[in-house]
């Protein structure tokens, strides 16, 4: 067994019964609903989560108490030395600042290692995964915490929602601006690259936001990633919330089918994207991987 347990949290796709499975500790992320706390993959499925938003309860997202990384700090070094911790990005949640600030305690300096990777969903699964692999042959967390940190930026991740609804209540558009979008079927494409959710484009239909993301995708490994490409060092990923079977399998196709010399990763897109996006988003991405 490596010394090094792995651990992260469930925006990156991987829920606790998966992760437990996987030799990954997986620390559950709070959904507030209706001033209700739900604990992801624990006490809710996407199935409860998304009927309830449906029914137009309000939804918002917290961070994991302090108190719970504490506890789960303490168990994991009771079998291992060191505890590597890959929570999602810290520019978009604050859950990282308060585990480094938690890591700095005696108790855990020198032994828990927090990465912020700037990642969050498929790639950061693929952190996680990566952590896993670099594990069996670095037993120095330092060590493979500076690895995914100096490779964190190599990853990109398109959005597109199919509703207005969530981002007009989050105030990211106005009621005037989601008013007219949805009469013109209008799809906004959001992108993360590294910290930062930002406006992409906007499209007429899912379809032809799927095809925006997917030139978008294409330019990066033509430009950014042309290296890590050349190599054979990246890979893609898809990731909804909530969307019809047959539909994601298209999805799964079409990218198999624009990038068939690379591995397709795919996974939920989680009840924390959920809460900002609502059902039927999609998300594609390609990022550095050594697995």
């Amino acid at each position: 067994m490596s010394k090094i347990a792995i651990m992260t949290d469930s925006n990156s796709g991987i829920m606790p019964a998966a992760g437990k499975e996987a030799g990954i500790h997986v620390i559950p992320m709070p959904i507030l609903i209706d001033e209700k706390t739900y604990y992801e993959g624990q006490d809710i499925t996407p199935e409860e989560f998304y009927k309830k938003l449906s029914q137009g309860v309000s939804a918002t997202t917290s961070q994991p108490s302090p108190g719970i990384i504490i506890e789960a700090w303490k168990t994991l070094l009771k079998s291992y030395d060191e505890v590597l911790y890959i929570p999602m990005s810290s520019g978009l949640s604050n859950t990282c600042q308060t585990a480094v600030m938690l890591s700095q305690e005696d108790a855990f300096a020198g032994k828990v290692h927090v990465v912020d990777n700037h990642r969050i969903s498929v790639p950061q699964a693929q952190s996680v995964y990566d952590a896993k692999v670099l594990a069996e042959t670095i037993d120095d967390g330092r060590q493979i915490k500076e690895i995914l940190e100096k490779e964190s930026l190599d990853a990109s991740i398109y959005i597109a929602v199919d509703t207005l609804e969530y981002l007009k209540k989050g105030g990211r558009i106005t009621p005037a601006a989601a008013a007219v979008g949805t009469v013109l079927n209008l799809k906004p494409v959001l992108t993360i690259q590294g910290d930062k959710l930002d406006a992409c484009t906007k499209t007429r239909g899912m379809k032809a936001a799927f095809k925006a993301m997917c030139k978008a995708v294409e330019k990066d490994i033509q430009t950014r990633f042309a290296d890590l490409h050349s190599q054979g060092l990246l890979k893609t990923g898809i990731a909804t919330t909530f969307t019809d079977p047959e539909k994601l399998s298209y999805f799964q196709e079409e990218m198999r089918n624009h990038f068939p010399d690379m591995k397709l990763l795919s996974a939920p897109l989680t009840m924390s994207i959920g809460c900002h996006t609502g059902p039927g988003a999609l998300g594609i991405g390609v990022f550095r991987a050594h697995v």
